[in-house]
């Protein structure tokens, strides 16, 4: 019985732990059943994402970049495509011996040295930074030979900005430029990061930057199939780059180039307009630089070399150089006078050649003769002793109420960045600018000043062509435009770039017509009478001389005993034809002396460019670039028969621009799987 027992109590047990087993074994399929529910069903969509990552690549494809044409269809900025070696910093073990290594088999100079280590500063150890670009297929052929012993370093092909015409225009054009540090924060914060991805380079200055959205186009993607390694091994979808649009400007890049090559080696400012609609038709700064120097990242000696000198290349003079305007400001007072009511137009004041004021001499050595000087007469012989009164019955703030709607001391509204305000003064201004009480009343001494451009006052050329633009328009404001159209390349479609409304001042006609007049004998019988003689055309215009340094108090002006830089500037404003007047413009030639002498004579043959289709002869050129030139000398040459610089360059039509290259989508496919 007892065996009996134990047998049954043993069968118990085993049954048990048989139940036990199986519910545990069920309980795991349990839980394996619940795992695979959860994994194929519940996460279906975000591992199968995961695993279509795990096999693919997404590869950006950069846009063409847009062109930039001037307003006969030359072609001012393009792109081309090349291949560049790179170096990957984070890859290379010892970054100084691999550089040295690859100079054996592709040449590295030491300005590409100095731009690697520029750049490597500016970014990221992980990302690729350029060495060497423009290899040639040899260059190429051997490095691709030896590819293994370099890891890190990789031959690209890129697209790269070109600026055929070098210096020409390079204010107004611009450049592009390596993203740096703090553009891709902003641009990371912005809407726009995933369009740069894969981008290296932004506008930097000028249109390029101005008109970035235009012109940068819209970044394509490839999705790539990639091995276990991470290397690509075919295409699986592709949406393509949609390149930047072109940017057509107003700019005439021959009557630019004309004017840049009449200031020689001199420094200085011009800005033309079409008074008509505003229209920039020249906007000249020299000296200038070549934007083709910033494309590929600046190297530092280059770099000292422009931002140290002392002639300040990179400064935007039309635009941000700020300066006196001198005997220019005078028909904007006398415009202020007739529509203040403050003088007719034959009031009669007496020059005697100074005028006495608060124990002060303020002297008119522009006027040789003297005497008694209506509006019409003061102007064309520039007495100072006239507008010295004037200044003095209208007041600062009267003064600068009617000159601020003239556009003095505003921002024009121009189409590009950077521009600056300059100053127009008044009271308020001078209690706002200086900080000590006593600096902060004003004095009716320096009134006086301001009558004949000096004092405070501080012009932009930009701001005085616009002026001059809105008096040969009988008082209509047109704020300046660069950019005319937009085209995506490939399309008949043509975006005008609408310019702002056109703003009526409300002047007398009368009044507009007796300053017209008036700018008309200065180019007839007064300070530029020599300049404009036997132009085919009748013009008006304004001579000026603006002060660079201040004189003191019993110091008399020598221009042959000071250094160059502290001489007085030349300055000259004008338009054409005086019935019609299809230009406007306002020169300035830095530290020149009279403005009858060095700036006249530029203005003189822009016209006729514009007008006449003349060319300066070389004799003529080189007595303008010396500032010993008067009315054109010899016969002048048509321009139609100049040969353009680069021949090959050719105008394209707005409605013919190039679609996307080949190059370009050759150039994006290459680019590393990331």
């Amino acid at each position: 019985m007892k065996v009996i027992r134990n047998v049954q109590l043993d069968l118990a047990r085993f049954r048990l732990r048989v139940l036990v087993a199986s519910l545990l074994v069920l309980l795991c399929f349990g839980l394996l059943v619940a795992r695979l529910i959860y994994l194929q069903v519940l996460r279906h969509d975000d591992l199968l994402g995961q695993a279509e990552n795990n096999r693919t690549a997404i590869v950006p494809i950069v846009p063409n970049r847009g062109l930039i044409l001037d307003r006969n269809g030359i072609v001012l900025a393009t792109n081309y495509s090349a291949y560049t070696l790179e170096i990957t910093p984070s890859k290379v073990p010892n970054l100084a011996q691999t550089i040295d290594d690859l100079a054996q088999l592709v040449e590295i100079t030491p300005r590409d040295r100095r731009r690697f280590k520029k750049l490597r500063e500016e970014g990221k150890s992980f990302e690729s930074i350029p060495l060497r670009s423009r290899l040639s297929d040899e260059e190429v052929a051997r490095f691709a030979a030896q590819r293994y012993r370099f890891p890190g370093a990789d031959i690209k092909a890129r697209l790269f900005r070109s600026y055929p015409y070098g210096e020409l225009a390079s204010h107004v054009i611009g450049y592009i430029g390596r993203i740096n540090a703090a553009e891709k924060e902003q641009l990371e914060e912005s809407e726009e990061a995933a369009n740069y991805r894969g981008t290296d380079y932004i506008g930097k200055l000028g249109v390029e930057q101005s008109f970035e959205a235009q012109l940068h186009g819209i970044t394509g993607v490839d999705a790539m199939e990639t091995s276990a390694g991470g290397r690509a091994t075919r295409r699986l979808s592709s949406q393509p780059a949609i390149p930047g649009n072109s940017v057509r400007l107003s700019i005439d890049i021959k009557l630019q180039k004309l004017i840049e090559d009449m200031y020689g080696d001199r420094r200085g400012a011009l800005v033309a307009l079409d008074p008509k609609t505003g229209e920039v038709l020249a906007f000249v700064s020299k000296p200038t630089f070549d934007p083709n120097l910033f494309v590929e990242g600046i190297d530092q000696d280059s770099w000292q070399g422009l931002n140290e000198s002392i002639d300040k290349p990179l400064l935007n003079r039309a635009l941000r150089g700020t300066y006196p305007p001198g005997s220019t400001y005078k028909p904007f007072m006398a415009l202020a006078a007739l529509t203040t009511g403050k003088r007719s137009a034959s009031t009669q004041i007496n020059d005697p050649g100074f005028f006495m004021f608060g124990g002060h001499r303020f002297g008119s050595p522009e006027n040789e003769r003297g005497g008694i000087m209506d509006m019409h007469r003061a102007i064309v012989e520039s007495s100072n002793v006239y507008f010295y009164t004037l200044a003095n019955e209208l007041g600062v703030d009267t003064m600068h109420d009617f000159m601020a709607p003239l556009g003095f001391g505003q921002l024009t509204g121009i189409d590009i960045h950077g521009e600056v305000r300059g100053v127009l003064p008044n009271q308020e201004w001078k209690r706002s600018y200086f900080k000590r009480p006593e600096q902060q009343r004003w004095y009716a001494g320096e009134t006086i000043s301001l009558g004949i451009g000096q004092g405070y006052n501080s012009f932009t050329m930009l701001q005085l062509a616009q002026a001059t633009a809105i008096v040969a328009n009988n008082g209509i404001k047109h704020s300046p435009q660069l950019v005319l159209a937009t085209q995506v390349p490939g399309s008949q479609v043509i975006k005008p770039v609408a310019p702002q409304p056109a703003v009526d001042l409300g002047f007398k006609p009368g009044h507009v017509d007796i300053i017209r007049r008036a700018m008309v004998g200065v180019t007839q019988d007064g300070t530029s009478r020599r300049v404009f003689a036997g132009a085919q055309y009748l013009s008006g215009g304004k001579t000026g001389t603006a002060q660079a340094v201040s004189m003191g108090k019993n110091e008399r002006y020598n221009a042959a005993r000071m250094e160059e830089r502290r001489r007085d500037h030349a300055l000259y404003i004008a338009f054409a034809p005086a019935d019609d007047p299809k230009i406007a413009l306002a020169v300035i030639v830095e530290n020149a002396g009279f403005g009858s002498t060095s700036a006249a004579p530029i203005t003189r043959r822009a016209f006729d460019y514009w007008l006449l289709g003349h060319y300066p002869n070389d004799e003529d050129m080189a007595l303008v670039r010396k500032g010993q030139a008067s009315a054109p000398v010899g016969q002048p040459l048509m321009a139609a028969d100049v040969p353009w610089p680069r021949g090959s360059a050719a105008a394209v039509p707005l409605a013919a621009l190039p679609p996307a290259s080949a190059a370009s989508a050759a150039s994006a496919a290459s680019l590393p799987v990331q």
